[in-house]
């Protein structure tokens, strides 16, 4: 339980963190918010990038296959991750709103 509870809060720190900073440098609010499923595909899944253009056809269909045969304590840390994203995203908002001109 305590595991979860550190992986919920070190996934939304880690993707908060990143998702801030691109926001920053390229000034593009919810990138890291539509990035962020491809990412969770190469986290959960366990094939090469290579293989995904080489035979994308059987690549994805793997990976989806391995995506909804996750347990729920992973979408639960995986959700924490995205809601850190967008989080960043509101927070940049409010930011930009307030004169805090980034970078």
């Amino acid at each position: 339980m305590i595991q979860l509870i550190v992986s919920v809060i070190l996934f939304f720190v880690i993707f908060f963190g990143i998702s801030f900073i691109l926001n920053m440098l390229l000034r593009r609010t919810w990138l890291m918010a539509f990035i962020y499923p491809f990412i969770v595909l190469f986290i959960v899944d366990e094939i090469s990038i290579g293989d995904y253009f080489t035979a994308p056809g059987q690549s994805f269909s793997k990976a989806f296959s391995e995506l909804l045969s996750i347990n729920a304590w992973d979408i639960v840390i995986l959700s924490s991750g995205f809601i850190g994203t967008i989080v960043s995203g509101f927070v940049i908002k409010f930011l930009r709103k307030n004169g805090y001109q980034m970078f």
